[in-house]
């Protein structure tokens, strides 16, 4: 292939990168006016960004089904499941569920132990209990879940000064 030739090539590639780039760029526009015309309120929450919450919203669809936090727990792979030996009382996640709505929910808490305070030192506290970090962060993934159900769930604000990031829930988690 002679020099003229892997020149041209690159070129193409490059201007086929840039229309992608562009055309990414316009849908990434597209699901934040989309998610803030449903559920504003996810969008401020941290951690979760448009394509995170258009999961949320997508994979919650008709979260009145669920009987109660429990089932929608289990729905999500986020329910704590009874793992014990000995003396040691441990419980792991399910591992079934909507792995992509489990997914969501995760990058959503590993986000919030990154950046937000309130986070930060709900995970130190666990910590602090004996659990570890992991351990943490399942209970963080496990109690997180109710505010996305509220969330997905709840009739669209048009408000969107009272939609503010919620602290991790307060009640203990059995991870």
């Amino acid at each position: 292939m002679t020099r003229c030739a892997r020149v041209r090539i690159a070129r193409e590639e490059v201007a086929h990168i840039r229309r992608l780039t562009r055309q990414i760029n316009a849908l990434q526009l597209e699901l934040r006016q989309l998610v803030k015309t449903h559920r504003p309120q996810l969008l401020a929450e941290t951690g979760c960004g448009p394509l995170t919450a258009s999961i949320l919203i997508g994979r919650t669809a008709g979260a009145e089904r669920f009987r109660n936090d429990a089932s929608f727990a289990r729905h999500a792979g986020v329910a704590p499941i009874k793992c014990s030996s000995g003396e040691r009382d441990r419980h792991r996640l399910h591992r079934g569920g909507d792995r992509q709505l489990n997914h969501a929910l995760h990058i959503i808490a590993i986000t919030r132990a990154r950046y937000d305070p309130a986070t930060k030192a709900y995970l130190a506290r666990k910590q602090a209990e004996g659990k570890t970090k992991r351990e943490a962060i399942r209970c963080l993934n496990a109690t997180s879940h109710a505010a996305s159900t509220t969330s997905c769930s709840a009739p669209p604000s048009r408000d969107t000064k009272t939609a503010t990031s919620s602290p991790p829930h307060p009640h203990p988690c059995p991870a």
